[in-house]
């Protein structure tokens, strides 16, 4: 059984058209792909469309399509998924740059990758349907048609029930500010009383070579660090806690980050740099938590390397 979401037309009009299908079998993702590529090969002004998915539902739409199949692009979402939510967005944005049609017009399949990585921890899936709902603003601007693909043998039900309210035209659609702000109430949990006191983001490098990271990981975080506290500061305090690979951060800062888009908007130009704020330390970093205290008080920025 399959279901799809989404309007058919948004992206005849300039704006990212953003659905949502859930299959539990090959032949259920096969009669969601179809009509969707379809679609996208018979669309003006578009390149041809990209089935992004597990190697074996590849397998079963190559074979569907028949000859219909060298006119569609076809990439193994191990390839497409290969880090965190702020990844993939870099890698989304990086594609339409390079391949899309005007005004970023082509038609996406994406299955996330669920279950290559021995299955996504909760955290890992908090991000993801944080990342889903907040395309809805990232990519507002493109004339992009993406199929969002949820195989529930590998995406549990609350995935699933979570991924709805991330998609327009659900039925149950939460707008992005509402579901980042349900999903921001989850408090972190509290630094261990072990924590380290650092003086200065500048010894972050130090600390983390010291808790074990090599010399070069050991820098790209003291600069993840570093750019997050530029970007939003002046710092309060910072605490260190934790052992390579997972040395955790946090800062405490003296103003609200404010934006929940801050460090998912891609900026101009190719690789990350430090001077781009939380789009680099999301980019280097496998977590970034932010959390905003009360009008009037001060933030909290946690970062964990891997």
């Amino acid at each position: 059984m399959s279901t799809s979401t989404g309007a058919r037309t948004a992206a005849a009009h300039g704006q990212f058209d953003h659905r949502m299908a859930v299959f539990g079998s090959d032949d259920g993702f096969v009669a969601a792909a179809l009509p969707f590529l379809a679609e996208g090969l018979a669309a003006p002004d578009e390149p041809p469309p990209v089935a992004i998915a597990a190697p074996g539902l590849l397998a079963a739409l190559r074979d569907a399509l028949g000859s219909d199949a060298r006119d569609v692009g076809f990439i193994d979402h191990t390839d497409w998924y290969t880090g965190t939510a702020a990844n993939a967005v870099a890698q989304g944005a990086g594609y339409l740059a390079a391949k899309a049609g005007p005004g970023g017009r082509v038609h996406l399949l994406m299955e996330p990758d669920w279950a290559g990585r021995a299955g996504r921890s909760v955290r890992e899936s908090t991000e993801w349907i944080r990342y889903e709902s907040l395309a809805n603003l990232l990519f507002a601007p493109f004339a992009t048609t993406a199929l969002c693909a949820y195989d529930t043998r590998t995406a549990g039900p609350a995935v699933v029930d979570a991924a709805r309210r991330a998609h327009p035209g659900s039925g149950v659609y939460e707008q992005p500010p509402v579901l980042v702000r349900e999903l921001d109430a989850v408090p972190l949990p509290p630094p261990p009383l072990s924590a380290a006191r650092l003086p200065a983001p500048e010894a972050v490098r130090s600390w983390a070579a010291g808790r074990g990271l090599p010399a070069v990981d050991a820098g790209l975080f003291g600069r993840a660090v570093g750019a997050a506290a530029a970007a939003h500061g002046p710092v309060v305090e910072i605490l260190a806690w934790g052992e390579a690979p997972a040395c955790v951060c946090e800062l405490r800062l003296c103003r609200a980050v404010g934006d929940p888009l801050a460090g998912f908007v891609p900026p101009p130009g190719g690789e990350p740099e430090p001077g781009q704020g939380l789009w680099f330390t999301r980019q280097v970093c496998a977590y970034v938590d932010v959390r905003d205290g009360m009008p009037g008080d001060g933030a909290k920025i946690r970062v964990q390397y891997a």
